[in-house]
């Protein structure tokens, strides 16, 4: 059957067959990382989005194209993980733009959106780099002007789209040398092609699809909330809802805020377009939907009672063996109300060592994550939203969490928001030894900057599968030393990989060595370490903390 126009339905199901089909292949997508360390996260930070965009469309009956895509891409906007989810949330923002006003879709319509969300996507990028998801999304929109003349048949236009854009991605290993060297094709512009691939496939499907669930995500949660006590549950209704208005202004939306701090905490409230997003644990639900409705009609109500949740999860997690770093989450401590302050900060860490370091240096709130669990936009958004403060820096202190930070900075009604562009835990660690209270947040956050340009980060951790870069052959298992961005030293022997990644790392200038020892380091083996730094570099201080970090057995600072 020929389709010649998308109703609002019918996009709505390509959308969650799309996020599905990507979900199916997640795994393949993270393999794709260049650099064959524990941190191939591509897939999951996409997939985790496009999941958000494709719940989303599922609240409501929408018939319209441009209401359906709107919903995807607040959804996308607050639940975007790593840059490559960001940068997926912004496509879905543009192309929902490029839909604005219509009820239904042909292919000059959806050639239109496509070229809106690519426009969109490389202006969210600072310095675009090409041989990437956006080479390849341009690719789709270029291949799509060309097709929009030739038929008005969606699904060949799809399929013509999808062959030229798979040419496209193929030839991404030439315009990036590290994809070359890696031997993969960009790992985002593969995601980007599975998102359109299963969207194609249920072009003609009148199946009713159901958004697939975050199986590994949902386990952490558990595991997390099964941490606390129900004593420690201070409100127990998680209440969840969409307020429907046109041009909320930003008093309205700060009244409520305020409102909804009397009645509860965890609140979030996010404000895009014509709709209001509420999150907010409270004993009395009733009382925040009843604030609502005098501001306008409410959809997507959802409310779980957290006790229960609770009691029912211990013995779920009672059976499943915990990940470090969701012990270290299990271990946090419930975080009480803080006085107003001028100025607030907002980590992101793994690693109780590290969380406890972040804590004594006077971090309001540290969200667990890194390597391979990015948080979301929203996540960040809702930290930021429990700190009593006017001015709140974010600390990313990992290059694939920058940009949903500054997502997170641009949703901000409120509060004037800071991140700091670490890419690292020590880098984070030395911005925050510039913080001075009463200090002028713009010097401060100059000065931030500066100080990190001058922290060296060594890593230590292990090849994930086997490859060649440059004149280096890696195995699967063996020890890998990262200098900054690079691998510097493959070995076999942690403490001996270690040592060689330190004589690249420490010059003639150096005067600070912090080692940050991780969850599978015995106490022994680091104060050995220490010793030999301490022996090998008598010019230099040298400092030896539990980061408790998972995956990499050693993150070492040199200033």
């Amino acid at each position: 059957m020929s389709v010649t126009k998308l109703n609002g339905l019918r996009l709505q199901r390509m959308i969650v067959a799309g996020a599905n089909e990507l979900h199916a292949n997640k795994q393949a997508v993270d393999a794709m990382n260049v650099f064959p360390v524990p941190d191939g996260d591509t897939g999951t930070n996409m997939s985790l989005t496009m999941l958000a965009a494709a719940r989303e469309t599922e609240k409501g009956d929408a018939l319209r194209v441009d209401e359906v895509t709107k919903r995807a891409s607040g959804g996308a906007l607050r639940g975007a993980r790593g840059n490559s989810g960001v940068i997926t949330s912004q496509i879905l923002r543009g192309f929902a733009k490029g839909l604005e006003g219509l009820e239904e879709a042909g292919v000059k319509e959806l050639t239109a959106a496509m070229e809106q969300g690519v426009k969109t996507a490389y202006k969210a990028v600072m310095k675009p780099k090409e041989g990437t998801i956006l080479t390849v999304a341009r690719a789709c929109a270029e291949s799509a002007v060309a097709e929009s003349e030739k038929t008005d048949d969606i699904e060949v236009f799809l399929k013509a789209v999808l062959e030229h854009a798979h040419d496209v991605l193929n030839q991404t290993p030439d315009m990036l040398p590290v994809l070359k060297e890696a031997g993969v094709v960009d790992a985002g512009g593969r995601g980007l092609l599975y998102i359109l691939e299963g969207a194609l496939k249920h072009i003609n499907s009148e199946e009713a699809l159901k958004v697939a669930e975050p199986t590994q995500q949902t386990a952490k949660e558990y595991a997390a909330l099964a941490s606390v006590d129900n004593e420690s549950i201070t409100f127990g209704y998680c209440t969840e809802f969409f307020i429907n208005v046109k041009n909320a202004d930003d008093a309205t939306v700060q009244q409520l805020k305020s409102y909804l701090g009397t009645i509860g905490d965890s609140i979030v409230c996010v404000s895009d377009d014509e709709i209001i997003k509420i999150h907010v644990h409270t004993d009395h639900p009733g009382l925040a939907l009843e604030k609502a409705l005098t501001i306008g009609s409410l959809s997507g109500l959802k409310i779980d009672n957290m006790r229960e949740q609770h009691n029912n999860i211990i013995d779920f997690t009672a059976s499943e063996k915990k990940t470090p770093v969701e012990e270290a989450r299990a271990a946090q401590p419930v975080q009480e109300e803080r006085p107003k302050k001028d100025i607030g900060f907002v980590s992101i860490s793994a690693g109780s060592g590290l969380t406890a370091i972040f804590h004594n240096l006077g971090v309001d709130e540290v969200i667990e994550g890194g390597q391979t669990m990015n948080p979301s936009t929203e996540e960040i958004l809702n930290a930021v939203d429990k700190i009593n403060a006017d001015h709140i820096f974010i600390l990313p202190n990992n290059k694939n969490i920058i940009l949903a930070a500054e997502q997170a900075a641009e949703l901000s009604e409120d509060k004037k928001l800071y991140v700091i562009p670490t890419k690292s835990v020590p880098q984070g660690i030395s911005a925050m030894f510039c913080y001075e209270e009463g200090a002028d947040p713009e010097e401060m956050a100059e000065e931030m900057k500066e100080a990190i340009t001058a922290v060296a980060t060594a890593t230590v951790t292990f090849a994930v599968r086997e490859t060649t870069i440059g004149d280096k052959e890696i195995h699967e298992g063996d020890i890998l030393g990262m200098l900054n961005d690079s691998i510097a030293v493959v070995g076999k022997d942690i403490a001996e990989s270690t040592k060689e990644l330190l004589a690249e790392a420490v010059t003639d200038e150096s005067e600070m060595i912090s080692i940050y020892y991780g969850a599978d380091v015995t106490e022994e083996d680091a104060e050995a370490l220490a010793a030999y730094v301490e022996e090998t570099y008598p010019d230099c201080e040298v400092e030896l903390q539990m980061g408790g970090q998972p995956l990499y057995y050693y993150i070492i600072s040199v200033e």
